[in-house]
């Protein structure tokens, strides 16, 4: 018999969630481990409703998910909520992948509910493994300690009291306990990052060490303690090296040179601002550069002035850039996603204008994917490393007003690698060296 029950009244009990008499809005996707989370709301006697999200993005199986959780609860007593989203469209009108704006579906509609009912506290049914996935992705990324304590247990309103229990504890007690459930298809492909984590990392770990889920719950522990005192420590560093001038905020150069651990005061610094850690060598160039020259993030760029860095809002005509960390990813960017994986290299390479295929010895993250400015240039692919600007290849190349406004720009290390749609630059292209390839495709959104 599962100990899974006692675990979570015990972990319940000790966390103090809730104050007596308070009702809980529980999270419930159909899939065996919010099944399993709503099964120990019922036994152990805490009030709670249902939330069921139906993102209609998998046709009649979003459906039969949906009337799972719906015969459940109907079979329980418990009070169901549920709403209907066109997430394809949603994430089309606000230029995100899929799965985040899922996410952000999701929650925003989890706290109307919660306020409209009066409900205390959302619970959702992440567990130890998924905490696990998450702190591999955070480090992998380069998020610093921030990154290294997974999944908060609380966060504000949103509580997650399944964190101490791994996967096979809770398809022990779906087993045992015979729990109705669905499997969602899309959790079995590779192309989102997190299943790619969980499919072929994670395996492989497991096999050297069998208790890694364990450890690293446990682990997770006292790195959110050392997240408290690092927290302070770089607060201290904060106040005496960041001064805000009206929009502006300047960080002088000579202070910041001395300070010490320089990659991580930096990173700490310039992260709320949207820099990435694979920037921070490129900042710490700037404190030894010209005046004049700068860094972009999606949302700020950070300029050397004389004695300062400043960092500066960019323009909003300027801020349609996306920052590309790591691959594989798929972004949006106008009417286009853009596909983004490493492949080996073909035989033929293929030459469609909609799709770029670059040498990887040639690519250096991040990347930014953005529109095309006056004064860009490149070296078009089969020009010999002629010059020309972008503007004159639009023009050359008949490009229509409405289709300049879609041209996105692939930038590396501040050279142009792709014009989409058009041509690569001759600097990225593939060679007779060549055994790895970043491929970059660019299809109209509507058919996702």
């Amino acid at each position: 018999m599962s100990g899974l029950p006692d675990r979570f009244r015990k972990e319940w009990v000790e966390k103090k969630y809730i104050a007596p008499g308070e009702t809980v809005l529980v999270a419930v996707s159909g899939g065996s481990d919010s099944m399993v989370l709503a099964d120990l709301f019922l036994k152990s006697k805490i009030s709670f409703a249902v939330a069921h999200c139906n993102f209609g993005l998998r046709g009649q199986a979003s459906d039969l998910d949906e009337q799972l959780v719906r015969d459940w609860c109907a079979l329980h007593a418990v009070r169901f909520h549920t709403i209907l989203f066109d997430t394809r469209a949603k994430s089309i009108e606000w230029k995100k992948g899929t799965q985040e704006t899922a996410r952000e579906l999701r929650y925003q509609w989890f706290e109307e509910i919660r306020q409209q009912h009066g409900y205390a506290k959302i619970v959702t049914a992440h567990h130890a493994n998924d905490n696990l996935e998450t702190l591999l992705i955070n480090l992998f990324r380069g998020t610093g300690i921030s990154g290294l304590h997974g999944i908060r247990p609380v966060n504000g309103r949103i509580i997650r009291p399944l964190l101490f229990a791994g996967k096979e504890l809770i398809a022990e007690y779906t087993l045992t306990h015979n729990i109705p459930y669905r499997d969602d298809a899309s959790n079995e492909s590779d192309d989102y990052l997190r299943n790619a984590i969980r499919h072929n990392v994670i395996p492989e770990v497991q096999k050297l060490f069998p208790g890694v889920v364990g450890n690293v719950a446990g682990s997770i522990i006292h790195f959110s303690e050392s997240e408290l005192l690092y927290n302070q420590a770089i607060e201290k560093e904060r106040k005496t090296l960041i001064e805000q001038r009206g929009r502006d905020w300047y960080i002088p150069v000579l202070k910041l040179r001395h300070r010490q651990p320089l990659a991580t005061i930096v990173y700490e610094l310039l992260h709320p601002f949207g820099f990435s850690s694979a920037q921070v060598p490129d900042v710490i160039a700037l404190l030894s550069a010209q005046t004049g020259h700068y860094i972009l993030s999606p949302s700020h760029r950070i300029i050397r002035n004389r004695d300062f860095l400043v960092i500066t809002t960019i323009p909003s005509a300027a801020a349609d850039l996306i920052l590309i960390e790591s691959v594989p990813c798929t972004v949006n960017a106008g009417s286009y996603v853009y596909k983004c994986s490493i492949q080996d290299k073909p035989e033929v390479v293929p030459a469609g204008k909609d799709e770029a295929w670059l040498d990887m010895t040639d690519i250096k993250f991040p990347l930014i994917l953005r529109k095309w400015r006056n004064g860009d240039y490149l070296y078009p692919l089969g020009m010999k490393m002629k010059k020309k600007k972008v503007s004159r290849l639009l023009i050359d190349e008949k490009i229509s007003l409405p289709g300049k406004e879609e041209i996105r720009i692939l930038e590396c290390n501040k050279k142009i690698a792709w014009v989409s749609g058009i041509r690569i630059d001759e600097r990225f292209k593939i060679k007779n060296t060549t055994t790895k390839v970043l491929v970059v495709k660019r299809e109209l959104s509507h058919v996702l």
